[in-house]
């Protein structure tokens, strides 16, 4: 008799760090492999006749719902939009799913629906079909929303979800502050009685890529650092290359309001996700023109170099630190904030 996994599923599976990729690898790879998901990037890239379409699904499950810039209906437009946008493609349609609790408010249903509306409208977007399911009282947690985006990519562009064309020397750009979303996440859960100002950072961001893209042709690597933070992109960058990258930190900017909540309950904001920041990598020459160019657009106007490429430490990433330490970026590792997005 075939012995059985004891293994359970933990919060720290839905982390997107060490243990999400473990789960992907042994479970949902091993029996789902093919050529287009083995690539394991946020956007699936597709032939379809003579055009290159980007696809992408993604579930939200965010708590609380409502939240300090957003709600779970921004939450899910805007990651669909920026999974596609960030693969170089142009976002045209999405579906949307909600499974709805039994007792679940109408007025509240409104507002995230009307919320997702506007967004989309934003984004230049159309939410074209969708699914409704309701189950029992306690057998899910208020709403859940699952969407799917599909994008129009330029063949020019399809590199840039695997970072297969970058060299050393190149730049690696974000368009603004870290750690904003879960920190207002995390603030806005009454167990912790926490308050604070803090706002999301949830945003669509697919006007921003488009105009940085419409400067340069150097733009070698996109991604958003949702889950797991800037830190576990960047790990992800590096892992198994040829080459290495170093941050320094003094160029990371961080709100004194999420530093300050981080060092009181002991987060790292390399860690702590974000719902409206790209991480870029930029050929050298081209990178000031592509900031300049990001920097006239509100969701870029903090945008900075943060570091670059390097010949050393192939695989891996370091961070020079404000006070004058080295320390190694790795990826996230077991459960930071659950239910973040």
């Amino acid at each position: 008799m075939k012995s059985k996994n004891k293994e359970t599923i933990l919060l720290g599976h839905g982390s997107g760090g060490k243990l999400s990729h473990e789960l992907i690898d042994k479970v949902f790879v091993k029996h789902f492999n093919n050529p287009i998901l083995s690539v394991q990037t946020d956007s699936a890239l597709v032939s379809l006749n003579q055009s290159t379409l980007a696809f992408t699904t993604d579930s939200f499950v965010v708590d609380p719902i409502f939240f300090p810039g957003g709600n779970i209906g921004k939450l899910a437009v805007c990651g669909t939009v920026n999974d596609l946008a960030v693969s170089g493609a142009s976002p045209l349609f999405i579906s949307s799913a909600f499974i709805i609790e039994e007792g679940f408010s109408m007025d509240a249903l409104e507002e995230i629906s009307e919320t997702m509306a506007k967004e989309a409208k934003k984004a230049g977007v159309e939410i074209v079909t969708g699914d409704t399911k309701v189950v029992n009282k306690g057998k899910c947690d208020k709403v859940f929303i699952n969407t799917s985006g599909i994008g129009l990519l330029d063949k020019k562009y399809i590199g840039i979800s695997t970072g297969d064309n970058i060299s050393v020397g190149d730049k690696i750009i974000v368009n603004g502050s870290i750690g904003d979303h879960g920190m207002a996440i995390l603030s806005a859960r009454n167990e912790l009685n926490l308050r604070s100002n803090i706002e999301s950072d949830c945003a669509c961001l697919n006007h921003l890529i488009k105009d940085a893209l419409g400067v340069s042709d150097e733009i070698k690597f996109m991604r958003d650092a949702t889950r797991g933070g800037i830190a576990t992109v960047l790990s992800e960058l590096v892992k198994g290359r040829n080459y290495g990258l170093v941050i320094d930190e003094d160029s990371v900017f961080i709100n004194e309001n999420v530093r300050g909540i981080c060092e009181m309950l002991g987060f790292d904001p390399f860690y702590v996700a974000n719902e409206g920041k790209i991480i870029m990598v930029v050929g050298k020459n081209d990178a000031d023109k592509v900031l300049t160019k990001m920097k006239k657009n509100p969701f870029g106007k903090d945008a900075a170099i943060i570091g670059e490429i390097t010949d050393k430490h192939h695989g891996k990433g370091w961070i020079n630190t404000e006070i004058g330490g080295k320390r190694i970026i790795d990826m996230l590792s077991g459960e930071q904030l659950p239910r973040i997005c």
